[in-house]
């Protein structure tokens, strides 16, 4: 046996090793790349009714949507009615208001005093003559 062949028995003697070696881990990595074959099925089982449910309540939540738009249209109609009847009691109350301002100016000015205080007069005589 020459320095060559002895060289490449050791050669191949130190491979079978490696092999042997790298042989128990390659067996647990081939485990963990089971088990996460079988994780990613079992998340792909439940994705899909999970999306189901998710399409089923956006769907749920555009209903809703739907009916909120039509009372607000409602809610905005009857606003617009509101309007309608505020707009000409708004002017009244102004109008109350000016009469008011004027019964106030006149009661106080000097003629207004002197004409309460005639009107006070002939009410006092007209209930003194009814006894």
């Amino acid at each position: 046996m020459s320095g060559t062949e002895i060289a490449a028995l050791i050669a191949s003697g130190a491979f079978a090793m490696l092999v042997l070696v790298l042989a128990v881990p390659i067996l647990r990595l081939r485990r963990t790349v089971d088990a996460t074959t079988d994780m990613i099925r079992e998340v792909t089982a439940k994705t899909g009714p999970l999306l189901d449910n998710v399409n089923q309540t956006v769907g749920e939540v555009n209903t809703t949507v739907g009916q909120v738009q039509t009372t607000l249209d409602g809610i905005n109609l009857q606003l617009v009615r509101v309007d309608a009847v505020t707009g000409p009691l708004s002017a009244a109350a102004a109008n109350v208001a000016k009469v008011a301002t004027a019964v106030t100016g006149a009661s106080n000015s000097p003629i207004g005093k002197a004409a309460t205080l005639a009107f006070g007069i002939r009410r006092a005589l007209a209930a003194r003559n009814n006894r």
